[in-house]
Order: structure tokens, then C-alpha cells, then sequence
């Protein structure tokens, strides 16, 4: 893992708090400096040996970022999915790409994804920069060719080459073009709300129903045993029901890994910010805070491969084991019962209350450049 490159984070966060848009900083040097966010783990900042991160390098993706022009008909950019005005998604059920052609999954929010794990709903790309290669050719979403003909359409605006010879010491390549973009995506965090003032000792920082939600999050409403940790996430993949009662059922990690308990299984999203990042869940198909707290209390839909984490209400321990010892052998044979949590309404109120209270700082820099090289 290389240093955490401060002097990037410094001046975001400086324009961050000043809500207002400056350019960044030239230059390609390494520094250290002022942490991330509080509640953030630096030790979980990962940056590629072959790609650390720099100011000119951030600027450089940052324009690659916004430009429509990386689509087929210069119409889709990255930020048209993960716009700033939804927390970095974009409010729809599922994302629009080039001539509004629609794909069957709601777009997660970028935030926070600098630490060394997987990417998309199903984990299919190891890093940020495996990422970013992925819309660009995906006839849904930014619809090139392949990769070489972005390569070569980037190529062909003047205005980027010095800046890539700047950054990389080379002709525009796409390996570059993604390193560039995961950079900056690196650069778009939150923290600081007041669930982690609360948790560095300010016991105002949240209100009385904020604490009660809380207590329900790791409690009774059992949030906690996916998300988890500082980022709100355990970065694993579940089954959680949704989508299950449509056909055909999105087998989700089960198309990567091959594995039948993976079946229907999509990766644990962060809940940071979660109160901007409407519809929710991985097809988008619950619209509101509310809804998503009423499907977990009393209408989670079972089948065979439902996680372990939901079934456990239900079941003793004991039961849990020995029932998914059952499953691994019939398959889809075996429905895993759920107990309903019966919150109640006051319960789901202070709920959604602590939920509100995940917002923070640090992403409030990402703005759209007021030119693009030409």
C-alpha cells in the first residue's frame, strides 16, 4: 500500500468546506500532510503500487471524469451515473446510458471506494481501475467499440495530450486513462458526520432519536451485522430477497464465482450519505428510507440462498448451521424461514433518524470543469 498521498485530501477538503470550486494544484509530487475525514481509516486507503496518487494526475481524471465525449455519441460521462446531485448516483431505478438504453441494476454510489476491495454490485472488477474500464465498453452505459477505440478517441483531442505526457511520461494509452480516472474517484469521500462525532465522544452530536436508531442499527433491527465498521460496510455479498419474487432472478455473484450459495447475492453498499442515494437497492426497486426499513422489519422474501445474517432471527444458531448444512445438499429445494422484526413505528422513525444522520463532508469538491481540452 503506498502513503496516503495528504496534499491531495488537504486542498479537497479545503475546497470542500469553502463550497467553492478552484482548480486544483499543478504538479506530480507526493506529500504528506492532514488525515482523511474523521471516522475514516487511513490504514484502508489503498493506492497501486504503479499508480499513486498526484494533484496533476486527480485534475487529469477529474476532466476525463465529466467528459461525455469517452461515450460512443458524446453523450454519457462517468459522472452522468455518479453525479454529485445524488451522492454519487444518479436517483434513477436503474442508469440511462447512451440513447437511453437501460441495464437491470441501480448505479452504487462512488464514495469511499479508495480502499483495496471489489467494485461493482457483484465484485466482478478487483480494483478502481478494472472499474473504470467497464462502462466504457458496455453497450448500456458508455457504449465504445472496445477499449482501443477510446484510447484512440482521447488520443484525438489535442488538449489532453500534453496533460497525459505531463502526468504518465507517454502517449495517451487506456491503462493511463483509467488510472487517471481512478485517482480521482480515490479523491471523493465522506466523513465527519455526525454519527463519527458522536463516536469520537461528542455525545450532542447526534439527537436523542438519532442515539435510539443507533442502539436499533446494532440492536434489535440487526443493521450491523453487514454493515459494519467504519464505512458502514462488511464489503462481502448477500442474498437479502430483493428481486426474488421477478423473473428472471438476477443471480448476481453467483455469474461471477459459479458457486450456487452466491446465487442472488450482491455486494453490502456503504451507508454514508445514504439519505441522498435514492431508490435503494442493487435493481433500485425500493424508493425510500422508509420503504427499505419497512421491507427489513417485515417483508424480507425468502429462498434458498437467503444470507445466514436474515435467517438468524428466525433460527437458533444451532438451527441456522444445520439448515444451510441441508440447502448446501437440495439446492433451491429449501426455503430459509424469516422472522419478522415487527419494529415498530416509532422504531423505523428513529431508525431512518440515525440513517439521516450518516451525511458528511469530504465529496463536496466533486463540480463539473467549466472547460474540457479541445
Amino acid at each position: 500500500m503506498m502513503p496516503l498521498n495528504r496534499e491531495v485530501f488537504a486542498m479537497l477538503f479545503a475546497l470542500s468546506a469553502l463550497w467553492t470550486p478552484r482548480p486544483l494544484l499543478a504538479g506530480n509530487e507526493a506529500a504528506s500532510a492532514p488525515p482523511l475525514p474523521l471516522g475514516l481509516e487511513a490504514a484502508a486507503y489503498f493506492e497501486p503500487a504503479d499508480n499513486p496518487v498526484t494533484t496533476a494526475k486527480v485534475e487529469l481524471g477529474r476532466l476525463l471524469f465529466f467528459d461525455r465525449r469517452l461515450s460512443a455519441n458524446d453523450s454519457i460521462a462517468c459522472a452522468s451515473c455518479h453525479s454529485p446531485a445524488h451522492g454519487l448516483s444518479d436517483g434513477l431505478k436503474v442508469s440511462s446510458g447512451i440513447q437511453g438504453r437501460r441495464g437491470g441494476r441501480n448505479a452504487p454510489t462512488i464514495i469511499n471506494r479508495f480502499s483495496n476491495s471489489s467494485q461493482f454490485w457483484d465484485g466482478r472488477a478487483a480494483s478502481l481501475e478494472a472499474q473504470a474500464k467497464g462502462p466504457l465498453t458496455s453497450p448500456l452505459e458508455m457504449g465504445m467499440p472496445d477499449l482501443a477505440a477510446v484510447t484512440k478517441k482521447v488520443a484525438s483531442i489535442g488538449g489532453y495530450r500534453k496533460p497525459f505526457r505531463e502526468v504518465f511520461g507517454r502517449d495517451i494509452n487506456i491503462d493511463d486513462i483509467v488510472r487517471a480516472i481512478a485517482s480521482y474517484e480515490r479523491t471523493i469521500v465522506s466523513g465527519n458526520s455526525r454519527w463519527d462525532r458522536f463516536n469520537a465522544g461528542d455525545r450532542e452530536a447526534m439527537t436523542e432519536a438519532e442515539q435510539r436508531g443507533l442502539a436499533l442499527f446494532t440492536g434489535k433491527a440487526r443493521c450491523s451485522q453487514c454493515h459494519s465498521g467504519w464505512n458502514l460496510t462488511d464489503e462481502k455479498f448477500h442474498n437479502i430477497g430483493v428481486g426474488w419474487d421477478k423473473q428472471p432472478v438476477d443471480e448476481g455473484r453467483f455469474a461471477i464465482t459459479g458457486r450456487a450459495r452466491d446465487t442472488g447475492a450482491f455486494k453490502t453498499p456503504t451507508l454514508r450519505e445514504i439519505a441522498r442515494t435514492a431508490p435503494y437497492m442493487h435493481d433500485g426497486s425500493i424508493g425510500t428510507l422508509g420503504e427499505v426499513v419497512d421491507y427489513y422489519s417485515d417483508g424480507v422474501i425468502s429462498n434458498p440462498f437467503l444470507a445466514v445474517e436474515l435467517a438468524r432471527p428466525a433460527l437458533s444458531l444451532e438451527e441456522t448451521i444445520r439448515l444451510y448444512g441441508e440447502r448446501s445438499k437440495l439446492g433451491r429445494e429449501v426455503a430459509v424461514p424469516v422472522k419478522e422484526l415487527n419494529l415498530t413505528k416509532g422504531e423505523k422513525a428513529d431508525l431512518i433518524a440515525f440513517l439521516h444522520a450518516l451525511g458528511g463532508e469530504g465529496w463536496q469538491h466533486v463540480r463539473e470543469p467549466r472547460a474540457f481540452p479541445d
